[in-house]
């Protein structure tokens, strides 16, 4: 594939909004992040962290009230941020595609899986009808469906979960996109079936270039599959880095945090670290940094005001004492 490591997704100081009677909520505030051609940028946290919310503004499917509310996307060298709601899409499917946590809420259960490929097809390629069913075929063969011909016509209640996240990602990938952002793509599988799906996304990562999100909160599929890890808390991204570089030495102590949490085959019986506390609720954020109330290091200037991102090698974190002081 020509252009690896060109960048497909650009997001620069990015923000989301909700109005409530209560006040204005941000989900989202402050994010930068890249993707890169033929990789995998792992996002990862805590639920309500925002990483579905990020998913979601960046493919256009963000609910009313929630909105847009300060920076930039850009895709493939094309701000999409500012776009109206045709023209976004018309980019959804063909340019992005996405695959959600559970696959029941993206199949319409009443139509056979080969109908919903050929119409994604047909809408995003200039393809005859005849030509978007081989497609069809040969996309549910390339993601390991048995007997892709013969099971064209099924309806979604005839596979298996595994079989169905398969089908899912194959919608997500028929018209050919550059960007996939997969939303808890592995949850709801056992863990066979979710080693398979997590090889299949990596498999087509590279083999096509295309560049995908994936949003987790699991290390253990981040360490499986991702290149890079954007760790996120309380709408802010808190470090960003190189996957190995990250889970291996992690500077900032959420990150840390996470990982001393994290079930590993050398801790033995060892008791789990857990991170004290709970994630705070939007409406009432602490001021300064939004981790300080749970962090064992933090200090006065970490109440007052949150760390700007740090340059950390390839990485960087949020935090006053990233570069490794302690006042």
């Amino acid at each position: 594939m020509n252009n690896m490591g060109e960048i497909v997704l650009s997001v620069r100081d990015f923000g989301v909004e909700i109005p409530t009677r209560q006040g204005i909520l941000r989900p989202v505030d402050g994010l930068s992040l890249d993707i890169a051609r033929g990789k995998i940028l792992g996002v990862v946290g805590e639920s309500g962290a925002g990483k579905s919310m990020t998913g979601n503004a960046v493919i256009g499917l963000l609910d009313p009230p929630a909105h847009v509310a300060g920076g930039e996307i850009w895709l493939n060298g094309k701000r999409i941020d500012n776009l109206n709601r045709e023209r976004m899409r018309k980019i959804r499917g063909k340019e992005i595609g996405m695959v959600f946590q559970d696959p029941l809420t993206s199949l319409n259960p009443l139509l056979p899986i080969g109908d919903q490929l050929v119409e994604t097809i047909m809408e995003h390629l200039p393809v005859d009808k005849k030509q978007a069913m081989e497609k069809a075929v040969a996309a549910l063969d390339e993601v390991g469906i048995p007997a892709a011909a013969q099971r064209i016509g099924s309806y979604p209640h005839e596979f298996s979960g595994g079989m169905r996240q398969r089908v899912v990602i194959a919608l997500a990938l028929c018209a050919e996109p550059s960007l996939v952002i997969a939303d808890e793509p592995t949850t709801a599988l056992d863990v066979s079936v979710q080693a398979q799906i997590i090889s299949l996304l990596k498999r087509m990562c590279k083999e096509r270039g295309t560049a995908i999100m994936l949003i987790t909160h699991d290390m253990g599929v981040i360490a499986e599959t991702a290149d890079e890890v954007a760790v996120m808390y309380a709408g802010r991204m808190v470090e960003l880095g190189p996957v190995r570089d990250v889970l291996t030495s992690p500077t900032h102590p959420y990150t840390q945090g996470l990982m001393a949490s994290t079930p590993l085959a050398a801790k033995g019986n060892k008791r789990l670290n857990q991170i004290e506390g709970a994630m705070p609720r939007l409406d009432n954020l602490p001021q300064g940094c939004a981790f300080h109330p749970r962090c064992s290091i933090a200090k006065d200037k970490c109440k007052i005001n949150p760390a700007p991102g740090m340059d950390l090698n390839e990485g960087r974190a949020a935090c006053w004492f990233a570069d490794g002081t302690k006042q």
